[in-house]
């Protein structure tokens, strides 16, 4: 594998979740058939991107650190 990404931003973990609750509501009674569990899967994704995306948009607000280009006065780059 390339790179690392947190839980909720994988496809896998989401895909399988959808899997497991569609098992629960195929027991119950409900059919959801393959295409509707991918869509279910990305669908969750993309929430939790933009959940995320907001999450972070939200502690830079909220920081009372200021942000800048430059590296600190007098520290080398």
């Amino acid at each position: 594998m390339n790179g690392t990404k947190v839980w909720w931003q994988s496809k896998t973990v989401w895909g399988s979740i959808v899997a497991l609750l569609a098992g629960v509501a195929t027991l119950a009674g409900v059919k959801l058939d393959a295409t509707l569990q991918d869509q279910l899967a990305e669908l969750i994704v993309g929430a939790a991107n933009i959940a995320g995306g907001a999450i972070a948009w939200y502690g830079r607000a909220k920081a009372e650190g200021v942000l800048s280009w430059r590296t600190s006065e007098g520290a080398k780059p």
